[in-house]
């Protein structure tokens, strides 16, 4: 009995709206690319992105304001205490009221729908961490704003690329368009946001998906200088590095030291994170409290950092850490106050402000609380930059320049070895200050820190979690293609079908037939019930005048994974690697009964190898 079933057509062009068709048809008979409205569609969403920005920014920075009036109440104390613990609460019950499927931190959670949800994502997973992350960072928690908006902006494009009806691979586009959006309006950083994306997030560096992510990250970071009147977020001025300073290879050491030390410090904060993870989800109390007890930890921390320095204001190491590092990169605060003072006790504040910003954040993002951790990498960055410029400057080894230098730089280096992207930290830390002077020793410690990092820790603060859940992300380019395509562009090969019952002489005739070995085996109601393959076969013919006597269900295999016509081809790569087999049954996603049709590892290849050809 043969099946034969035609390779399914793309249905996605019939069931986009009839206004897109339209525009399509016109665009082909003007000479345009098939998807060319992409870059329309990246523009609006560039636009919509910067009034998201805006909107998700303004009571974080009205709150930021109110606590720099705070300085000095007799109510602070109370406020530093209690406020991370109600913000969890808050937390806690917005995730109880807003059910969303969350695997971790905003940039993980998009990754994995990249990888695994063909860039699909619900709109209530970007409702939900706007307001958990609004609620955390505004009450204290450690914490940035990067991360949940790149996660709310590939929210929106994913789901309007789900309106549009567009492919697997432009649904993932949109989403990056979305989340390369969201980091240029929050950061004022157009090309950071742009390889953030093509660098962390969709590992995808070709023409096709470059375009319409650099429009979109451009019109959201013009749209959002012109509304908000903003320029770099830490501007260091432009006396920031003298003119007779230059990076020469007398300096390469210090700089080699802050790449090493930014590695460790790096991996102690992804192992701190993951511990405290651990800790937290392993806590005997309901999932709803989880977040207050780590903001009440927090608060105790922060109680006890006012006690023992004496300082009437905020802790340094509450919230994004702003304007800790706008301090840090200033060269005139690591002038002591006094002609023969020291930098003794500053040196001991950075080092406390290192050490607590790491379990600070730990405590804030273990707990359940939301938010990112780019700003929490920045500002743990400039603090080691810094204690490390002070050390070096008491010894007599900064000849020249200022530990300001160093913290600039050492952003970048923790920022790299966290997330194991150098192109990101070092472009994302130019853009924020715009100091070209620095690029120097930025690629260079950079580097050096992502190494090691590398070396020390395998996953980076974003994959640890989806390595924890089994999914490995690998690194080459080459995986970018087999993520683009899914098995409806193989041509599939036709089924041959058996019945359970039928005699095993059948598959012999068959397989001469039809020049095959594996064969779909069904049950009495039509419906699959497994796979003879050929080392089945092979196995059988051992005993070759046995065959008459035995029945197909004594030989087919019926724990071999299924495919759909919408995986994609990394899926099933994995797939075929954890069964040694030379093909699988394909089903429709609407119907897992009947296959459609059975893919090889050669026409996987052919397709993979043809695509290679095109890009």
């Amino acid at each position: 009995m043969l099946r034969c079933t035609l390779p399914q057509p793309r249905g996605a062009l019939d069931m986009r709206p009839t206004l897109t068709r339209a525009l399509r048809k016109t665009s082909l008979r003007l000479g345009f690319e098939r998807d060319w409205y992409l870059y329309l569609v990246a523009a609006a969403i560039g636009l919509v992105m910067a009034v998201v920005a805006t909107a998700f920014l303004a009571p974080l920075r009205a709150v930021e304001g109110w606590g720099e009036h705070m300085k000095g109440h007799p109510l602070l104390p109370w406020l530093v205490l209690l406020c991370p613990a109600i913000g969890g609460l808050v937390v806690g019950i917005l995730r109880w009221m807003i059910r969303a499927r969350d695997v971790g931190p905003g940039v993980t959670t998009l990754m994995y729908a990249v990888l695994r949800q063909r860039s699909r994502i619900q709109g209530r997973v970007g409702l939900q961490k706007w307001l958990c992350s609004t609620a955390t960072i505004a009450s204290g928690g450690s914490a940035g704003a990067e991360g949940p908006i790149v996660n709310i902006g590939g929210v929106i494009g994913s789901n309007i690329a789900r309106l549009l009806g567009t492919r697997t691979q432009n649904t993932a586009t949109l989403l990056g368009c979305g989340s390369a959006a969201g980091i240029a309006a929050v950061f004022n950083a157009p090309i950071a946001g742009i390889f953030f994306v093509m660098e962390i997030l969709l590992r995808d560096f070709s023409l096709k998906t470059f375009t319409p992510i650099v429009i979109a990250a451009v019109v959201a970071s013009a749209t959002t200088r012109g509304v908000l009147h903003d320029s770099a977020i830490f501007d260091v001025g432009a006396g920031f590095i003298g003119s007779d300073e230059s990076f020469g290879i007398g300096q390469i050491p210090i700089y080699l030291v802050l790449g090493l030390l930014s590695a460790v410090i790096a991996v102690t904060f992804i192992r701190s994170l993951r511990f405290a993870s651990e800790r937290f989800g392993r806590l005997a109390i309901p999932e709803m409290l989880k977040p207050a007890v780590g903001g009440l930890l927090l608060g105790l921390m922060g109680l006890i950092s006012i006690m023992m320095t004496g300082l009437a204001d905020v802790p340094s190491f509450y919230g994004n850490g702003y304007p800790v590092i706008t301090n840090l990169l200033d060269p005139a605060t690591y002038l002591p106050d006094e002609p023969d003072g020291t930098l003794g006790a500053l040196a001991l504040l950075v080092g406390l402000l290192l050490l607590l910003k790491i379990l600070g954040t730990s405590l804030t993002i273990g707990s359940g609380g939301a938010g990112g951790m780019f700003a929490p990498s920045l500002v743990i960055g400039a603090a080691l930059g810094g204690l490390l410029g002070m050390l070096l400057e008491s010894v007599g080894w900064l000849p020249s320049g200022s530990p300001a230098h160093l913290a600039l730089v050492g952003m970048a280096a923790v920022l790299a070895g966290t997330t194991h992207a150098p192109l990101t930290a070092i472009l994302i830390v130019y853009e924020l200050t715009q100091s070209y002077q620095v690029i120097l020793p930025l690629m260079f410690a950079a580097v050096i820190s992502t190494v090691v990092a590398r070396a020390m820790n395998r996953n980076s603060i974003y994959t640890s979690r989806l390595r924890d859940m089994g999914i490995r992300v690998g690194v080459m380019s080459d995986l970018t293609i087999l993520r683009r395509l899914t098995v409806s562009d193989v041509s599939l090969r036709e089924p041959v079908v058996v019945a359970e019952d039928d005699s095993a002489q059948i598959l012999l005739d068959l397989s001469e037939k039809h020049s095959t070995s594996d064969i779909i085996v069904v049950d009495q109601h039509g419906n699959y019930a497994g796979m003879v393959t050929s080392d089945d076969l092979k196995s059988a013919l051992i005993h070759r005048e046995a065959i008459p006597l035995l029945q197909v269900h004594e030989l087919e295999r019926s724990n071999l994974p299924t495919i759909t016509s919408d995986d994609t081809l990394d899926l099933v790569i994995e797939k075929f690697s954890h069964n040694d087999v030379e093909s699988l049954p394909v089903f429709d996603a609407r119907d897992v009964d009947h296959p459609i049709g059975v893919i090889t590892r050669n026409r996987l290849m052919q397709a993979y190898q043809a695509e290679l050809d095109r890009e």
